[in-house]
Order: structure tokens, then C-alpha cells, then sequence
């Protein structure tokens, strides 16, 4: 059962002067209004009773959508304050906010420590700096590495954001990425493969052939390595992949406001179901000098994960299942439960019928 709830407070491009080529946030905020302090109190009025009797252990308010510390800081006081009046009533355990790394200060920090904010997420996207130009982010490696020293020296909870596949990117350049946070340390970690969204410089360049984007196949091959470099380092993925109401769509598929075939709504299972096959067959090819026709005639292989792990062995739509039966059509599979193995573990175990 889910411990941890967000309430997400969404301030579209509030604070961001900035174009990234894949951000359409503009375009977004001209269809929603300005989102007030009263807004916020409303909004974790309507959440709270919807959140009770879940057992939850962490109840976080999240501002999201623009770059929360480039507001002038009398509205982002403003917002904190009443995300710090529920807090100090028990009725919230953190607040969160995501934010550039230009726009940490001294001061913004200072002021954060006030209202007792806990988590900070600094959009990274890429420690490299050729794909930061070509999708104009508007900062330096540098200053990301300023900014994450200074979150973690002032105590907040740090979380770094990465894409893939953005202008100018390789499988190289994110593994490089992936390595740089670890280095950093930070406790959470995001993962988004480039979307394609209408609107943005990046749907411009698309059309035009200047961009290519990455297939379904292609991010999960590189999303993957990432995940293995980030996990192993005990980093905390908590995203892997946008949701459809990240992309403000009106059908919930993601399919009316992006292009491409870049979008998938259940990449994350994807990419932790293609860690599973590998990790599987990995054990698999070890014991296929002693598995032949004629031994698994009374007998077959056994993949064990435990339940939370179960769908991702599976794979998506069945598709690991149905890889190992067509690879190894001689080889009898099942699929079972063992509680004992921990969240992402895979065993491949022979079995007698």
C-alpha cells in the first residue's frame, strides 16, 4: 500500500522567464488562471479528507509547474504560509517544490528555512553542456553543482530532475548525466524521456527534420541504464515518465497535445519490466548447460518476484512472458510470488512438477 501522499499545488510558469524548446508551459498558462495563496488553502482542504484513513506516513505539499523560487519572494512567502500553517497543525509532513538551479540563493534558502520547507527538485535535465545550449536551458553545469551544494548544505532534501533524448543527447551523455548525480548524492530522482508537445520550439524543430525523437524503444533502452546507476546508488526514483495530466490532455491518452509517438502512460512499467527480463534471463543463460528438452519434460523454470515486483517480471501487456516463450520455446515458465524477495529482486529457480 502507497505511505506517501502529494498534494500538488501547479503554478504554470510562474518565476521562469526562460524557453526551453521542450517546454510548452506558456501555452498552458494562457488557458489557467494565476493560482493565489487562497487557492492553495482550498486546494489541500479538498485533499485532506480524501486522505485520511489511508495510513499514509508522509503527506507533502508539492509546488509544482514553473520555477517556485524566481517568484518574487513576498508570493512565495505568501504560498508557504499557509503550506506552513498545516504542517504546523500536523496536518502535513513536508513541503516540496521544484525550481532551477539559477535560482538558488542564499536569500531564497534563508527564506525557505523559514517556513520550513523540506524537499527541493533543481530541473537539471543534463549535466552536459552542449545538450543544456541546444535546449536553451538558461544555466551552466556550474551552477548546478552551486546550487546542489548549497541545498544540501542548508539541510533541504535534495532531488534532481533528468531528461533524455533532448537535443544534442546520446545514450553516452546520459549515462554521463546519471553518473554526475550520483556523484551530487541527492535523495530523489526524476526521469523523463523528451516529450514532443505542441506549441514549443521543439515541435518546430521536429516538423522541420532537425530533431530526431527518440522511439518508445529507444528511451526505454536508455531511460534503463539510468535507472541501474541512479537505484544502485540508492537514489529513490519516485517518477519514471510523464502521467497524462502532466501534459494538461484532454482525452488523458497524451496523445492531443504531443507529437511523435514520444509518449507512453505506463513507461515506468516498461522500463522496470525490461530490468526484470535482463535480470532474468542473466540467471537463465547461467543454468542453460544443464536445461534441455528432455530435462524440463518433468520439470520447468520458475521466475519468483515478490508481489509489489510481480506486474514488472510479467512485463507490460504480458510482453516478457511471451518474449521468453518465444525465445525458449523448449522451456516450460512460471510465474509465482515469494514475499521474501525485495521490491526490484528476481530469482530464476529450477522446478520439479
Amino acid at each position: 500500500m502507497k505511505k506517501h501522499a502529494i498534494i500538488p499545488v501547479f503554478i504554470p510558469h510562474r518565476g521562469c522567464p526562460n524557453d526551453c524548446v521542450f517546454c510548452n508551459q506558456k501555452a498552458i498558462t494562457a488557458r489557467q488562471p494565476d493560482v493565489k495563496p487562497e487557492d492553495v488553502r482550498n486546494l489541500i482542504e479538498q485533499y485532506l479528507p480524501t486522505l485520511e484513513g489511508r495510513g499514509l506516513e508522509t503527506i507533502e505539499v508539492a509546488f509544482f509547474g514553473g520555477s517556485f523560487t524566481g517568484i518574487p519572494i513576498e508570493e512565495q512567502s505568501a504560498f508557504l504560509e499557509v503550506a506552513a500553517e498545516y504542517k504546523k497543525r500536523g496536518l502535513i509532513d513536508k513541503i516540496h517544490m521544484s525550481t532551477r538551479p539559477d535560482y538558488i540563493s542564499t536569500d531564497i534558502l534563508d527564506n525557505l528555512k523559514v517556513f520550513g520547507a523540506n524537499t527541493i527538485e533543481l530541473g537539471v535535465q543534463s549535466f552536459d553542456p552542449e545538450v543544456l545550449a541546444a535546449s536553451n536551458r538558461g544555466h551552466s553545469v556550474e551552477q548546478v553543482h552551486e546550487a546542489c551544494d548549497l541545498i544540501k548544505k542548508y539541510g533541504f532534501e535534495l532531488g534532481i530532475q533528468l531528461m533524455i533524448g533532448l537535443p544534442e543527447d546520446s545514450l553516452e551523455k546520459c549515462i554521463y548525466s546519471a553518473r554526475e548525480t550520483v556523484k551530487i548524492g541527492p535523495s530523489i530522482a526524476r526521469l523523463y524521456p523528451t516529450i514532443v508537445l505542441e506549441d514549443t520550439v521543439l515541435s518546430d524543430m521536429y516538423r522541420a527534420g532537425t530533431y530526431h525523437a527518440l522511439s518508445t524503444d529507444e528511451a526505454v533502452a536508455i531511460t534503463k541504464e539510468m535507472y541501474r546507476i541512479l537505484a544502485g546508488a540508492g537514489i529513490n526514483i519516485i517518477r519514471v515518465g510523464l502521467k497524462s495530466t502532466d501534459l494538461i490532455s484532454g482525452s488523458g491518452t497524451g496523445d492531443d497535445h504531443t507529437e511523435g509517438h514520444t509518449y507512453h502512460p505506463a513507461f515506468r512499467q516498461l522500463v522496470e519490466g525490461e530490468i526484470a527480463r535482463e535480470d532474468l534471463e542473466a540467471q537463465l543463460d547461467e543454468m542453460l548447460p544443464d536445461v534441455c528438452e528432455g530435462e524440463t519434460a518433468a520439470g520447468r523454470i520458475t521466475f519468483f518476484s515478490n508481489g509489489v515486483s510481480f506486474s514488472n517480471m510479467v512485463g507490460n501487456a504480458r510482453r516478457n512472458r511471451i518474449y521468453f516463450e518465444k525465445k525458449y520455446p523448449h522451456i516450460k515458465f512460471a510465474y509465482k510470488v515469494d514475499e521474501a524477495l525485495p521490491d526490484m529482486v528476481y530469482e530464476a529457480r529450477k522446478e520439479l512438477f
